[in-house]
């Protein structure tokens, strides 16, 4: 006998792995197991707060001197997804080796939701923007959270503050670097 409960959200079923074992403590053909992972979407859609989510995506271009994407192309698109943060205030100490950015920020997702919204995980590069804030955070770590037993999996995504701005970031590309000495002032000599 199968039990059905009534949710507001279909998630796809959880992956699950058949150990047969004195210790397995829980029956993983029990729909329960489901029903946590809907109750803990629900709870952090209810506790947590609205936030766009601006899609990375990749591409060929990789610079070898500073080992990372020569543009970084972020979907102009965002998905309106919710998460679980705490919000803090945007410190910048003076220190011995000038303003330092120590704020970093962690997400909390439910891992089924966020996969369904975004068609794929989270990845470094990723834009999070919390709706009520006006500041763009982007994902340098992720990290997966789980509760096995229960059948919860949670994204823990650690960002930083966005420094560049709208129009840093919308700025075309070109392949010609600006010429690098003034020569005309040299042969001017």
């Amino acid at each position: 006998m199968s039990k059905n409960f009534k949710t507001n959200v279909n998630i796809p079923e959880i992956e699950v792995v058949n150990v047969d074992s004195e210790l397995n403590l829980f029956d993983r053909n029990n729909p329960d197991i489901n029903l946590f992972n809907l109750i803990d979407e629900e709870n952090i859609r209810l506790s947590g707060s609205k936030v766009n989510f601006y899609k990375f995506i990749r591409s060929n271009e990789y610079d070898t001197v500073y080992l990372e994407q020569k543009n970084k192309p972020i979907s102009p698109h965002p998905i309106m997804v919710y998460g679980h943060y705490d919000p803090k205030i945007v410190e910048e100490p003076l220190n011995q080796f000038g303003i330092q950015l120590t704020s970093d920020q962690i997400f909390t997702f439910n891992k089924s939701y966020l996969e369904k919204k975004l068609s794929r995980p989270p990845i470094p590069g990723d834009i999070i923007q919390p709706h009520f804030q006006n500041i763009k955070y982007e994902i340098f770590e992720v990290q997966e959270d789980s509760f096995e037993g229960y059948g919860v999996y949670h994204y823990i995504c650690t960002a930083k503050v966005l420094r560049d701005s709208e129009e840093i970031q919308n700025m075309n590309k070109t392949n010609v670097a600006p010429p690098v000495g003034r020569r005309d002032i040299i042969d001017g000599y």
